[in-house]
């Protein structure tokens, strides 16, 4: 059997290579993250514990709701790692030291104390956190645009950094609400930002992943995309911001808005998945004469249910590795399908093309007859395959790239 670096290929680095950039914006981001915490413990009393109880609790549900939303074609743990903590490490020591040098020189000394605080709050701050928040996204449109293969991608990275940015935020919300008013008033800004609304940094920063999702996917907009939609995030930040000077009904009005874009997004996020499924039953067929794609594999990506079972199967069979191998196959698969759609938007230069659809049936050839000739556990019969799989040959290529690239 051939060997291949299943998450080398899946992340679209050279095998053996480390990804030493991620590596080292890992570190980075983790010392601003350290940096930031000694600087709110610091200036905290008890309620610092309090206040990081509370803050980092409820993340490990918000971030599997935010991976829910990318279960198709699910992206490298390693960059959404990266992600969280840049939103919890550079982000948010970057704006701890702008947004006070900003009150400080700027703003207080032109508009007056109570002026200041409020342009502060409702301009300097927006502008100043989601332009750091953004800077990831905009990085990995100049480096690593080709992991961006479209809107959901774009959300899943900004929620990611948004949840990493609102977590530290919150620490500070929660020790200022103990020690000022007691557990009374900690309950009431835990309901206001960690019940009622805790992914209100994730769609604020989720209008620029969509403008990045859109230059990473499109010809045009490279730089008006991205631009518009870091516009958009200041915007509605800026409005969270503002709402509480307006009273009651404010507060209701940004809150409305905010739901109404969480459901836009849900909807944009469904209606990419549709059409992510129409291009595996449009693109994959063209494999079939390479044994490494059947009628069968194909009804079996178009689902998650159906995915779901395929590993299990694999898990029966052949354990850990052929359900490992089952994953491999899945994403590969994925990967190969949204290659087109690249291709299709004129996105993809034709050599880096069919590069990165040889290594992705690569890929497919050595997972499929890893799940599908893995000996049975226990010395049972291997069984002669699930329901949707087929045994035809792999390993070989077919005569011509489908899609623009020769069809």
């Amino acid at each position: 059997m051939a060997r291949v670096d299943p998450k080398a290929v899946l992340e679209g680095r050279i095998p053996g290579r480390p990804p030493v950039g991620l590596i080292v914006g890992m570190t980075v981001s983790g010392l601003c993250a350290v940096a930031a915490l000694g600087f709110i413990a610091l200036y905290g009393g008890p309620g610092f514990w309090v206040g990081a109880l509370l803050a980092i609790v409820p993340i490990p549900l918000l971030v599997a709701l935010a991976l829910t939303l990318d279960r198709l074609e699910p992206e490298p743990s390693r960059a959404l790692a990266f992600a969280f903590m840049w939103g919890a490490g550079v982000a948010v020591l970057g704006a701890l030291v702008l947004n006070t040098a900003g009150l400080l020189y700027v703003t207080v000394p032109i508009f007056g104390e109570e002026e200041g605080h409020l342009v502060s709050s409702t301009i300097g701050a927006p502008v100043i956190e989601e332009t750091l928040k953004g800077a990831v996204l905009f990085g990995m449109l100049w480096v690593r645009r080709n992991e961006i293969d479209g809107f959901a991608d774009g959300i899943v990275y900004a929620a990611m950094v948004g949840l990493g940015f609102a977590m530290m935020e919150n620490i500070t919300y929660y020790m200022r609400a103990y020690e000022e008013g007691g557990t009374q008033q900690l309950q009431a800004v835990f309901i206001l930002r960690g019940l009622i609304m805790p992914l209100s940094h994730p769609l604020f920063t989720a209008m620029t992943g969509l403008g990045v999702a859109y230059a990473a996917t499109h010809r045009r907009g490279q730089i008006t995309a991205p631009l518009a939609g870091l516009l958009g995030a200041i915007i509605l930040h800026g409005l969270w911001n503002g709402a509480a000077s307006f009273g009651g009904g404010g507060l209701v009005v940004v809150y409305l808005l905010d739901f109404c874009i969480l459901i836009a997004l849900i909807v944009i996020i469904f209606v990419e998945r549709r059409g992510t499924v129409r291009r595996i039953e449009t693109y994959l067929p063209t494999y079939a004469a390479t044994g490494l794609v059947t009628p069968q594999d194909i009804r079996m990506l178009r689902s998650i249910p159906s995915r779901r079972a395929a590993r299990r199967w694999a898990r029966l069979v052949g354990g850990h590795r052929a359900a490992r191998a089952m994953t491999d196959y899945q994403l590969a698969a994925t990967e190969l399908a949204l290659l087109h759609k690249r291709a299709d938007r004129g996105v993809a230069e034709e050599r880096w093309f069919v590069t990165r659809r040889d290594a992705l049936l690569d890929l497919m050839s050595v997972a499929r007859q890893a799940f599908l000739r893995t000996p049975p556990r226990r010395g049972t019969d291997r069984p002669a395959g699930p329901p949707w799989a087929g045994q035809g040959p792999s390993g070989f290529r077919p005569p011509g790239p489908p899609g623009p690239y020769g069809r």
